[in-house]
């Protein structure tokens, strides 16, 4: 299993995204501010490891401005730094998620020295946390699945977007070690080619039978009944299920329905913002236009065109059959349902 995100004293690993699966290449990253570029240039992605990143990115921060020596003075810096970093991908809640929980435990440090350690105790232990998590996703995953079948997938949701195993893709992960047989579909997905360039590549590592598709041939595929299910990631998942995922989802979503596929989420609870209502108030990124534009660095088009360039869409929770997360399959009323898994007590 090759990790995507790593941190070893004051160094921070990246196996750059953008490269593959041409060359595995791992960037040695020592600063915050060149974690922010690896996160916006897309060396890394995938909500759970721009969340662990982002979370190394402020241990590198910190530990550089230990010899701060009033308190005070290093929390504020410490805050502005976190805001930073939340701001270089907006819709992806983990990342939010990571660094806010950074900030809670640094909060009760006794000292500038205190605060670093805890800082990166903590930062540690969201990495550990993810693997597990992951693996816990791809269990669920499984009960809903039978030997040979196939899934069509979208963007990648794998074991370099994660701490390991993925989300939508730990079911495969879970089932190549138990000898049972899943086949995939991956789209693309354009306009960066996550799908052709990441998914592909990490199934075929995996061993696992894939086929690629375009993004525009995944309605006539769904409908030629090869396919037995859907399973997506998330990026952020509003309070009443409302999803925010890589562009494209919401059309396999909505196409799914139509022919009668099983549409399954898979997202860890960090994903899931029930401070967010609907997705109506998910913010959506918009990226340059060049992504749209040029493939690998020629224009495609005319220099003059207009481009719209969303990076994510929301899946209505209506279009969701159900929420695979660490706590089990969600299902029925996601607003209860998802609810009651931060606040169980409210569920009786």
């Amino acid at each position: 299993m090759i990790t995507a995100v790593t941190y070893n004293d004051g160094v921070v690993t990246l196996l750059d995204q953008r490269k593959l699966p041409g060359d595995s290449v791992f960037l040695k990253l020592t600063t915050v501010e060149e974690i922010k570029a690896a996160i916006l240039s897309l060396s890394v992605r995938g909500a759970p490891a721009i969340g662990i990143a982002a979370a190394y990115g402020l241990v590198l921060w910190a530990q550089s401005n230990r010899k701060e020596q009033d308190l005070n003075v290093f929390k504020q810096s410490l805050i502005t730094e976190a805001n930073g970093l939340k701001a270089t991908r907006p819709t992806a809640v983990n990342l939010a998620w990571a660094v806010d929980r950074l900030l809670r435990v640094s909060d009760t440090a006794a000292s500038v020295d205190g605060a670093v350690e805890t800082l990166t105790q903590e930062a540690q232990k969201i990495d550990e946390e993810d693997l597990l998590i992951c693996k816990t996703i791809g269990e669920h995953g499984l009960t809903l699945l039978k030997d040979g079948d196939t899934l069509l997938t979208h963007c990648n949701a794998g074991g370099i977007a994660t701490a390991g195993y993925g989300t939508a893709l730990a079911p495969f992960y879970l089932a190549r070690e138990r000898n049972m047989t899943l086949h995939a579909y991956a789209t693309e997905t354009r306009p960066v080619g996550q799908g052709a360039r990441l998914t592909v590549w990490e199934l075929e590592q995996l061993g696992i039978d894939v086929t690629l598709i375009t993004d525009s041939m995944a309605a006539h595929t769904l409908q030629s009944g090869r396919i037995q299910a859907v399973i997506v990631g998330a990026d952020r998942i509003a309070a009443n299920g409302d999803t925010a995922n890589k562009i494209g989802t919401l059309s396999l979503a909505v196409a799914a329905k139509a022919f009668g596929v099983p549409f399954y989420v898979a997202a860890p609870l960090s994903t899931i913002d029930v401070h967010t209502a609907t997705g109506a108030d998910i913010p959506i990124e918009e990226r340059a236009a060049e992504e749209v534009t040029h493939v690998h660095g020629r224009i495609i088009t005319t220099e003059t065109v207009r481009v719209y360039n969303p990076a994510f869409d929301v899946t209505p929770h209506q279009y969701i059959d159900g929420i695979i997360t660490e706590k089990g399959v969600i299902r029925g009323d996601y607003q209860t349902n998802l609810s009651a898994l931060f606040h169980p007590a409210a569920s009786h």
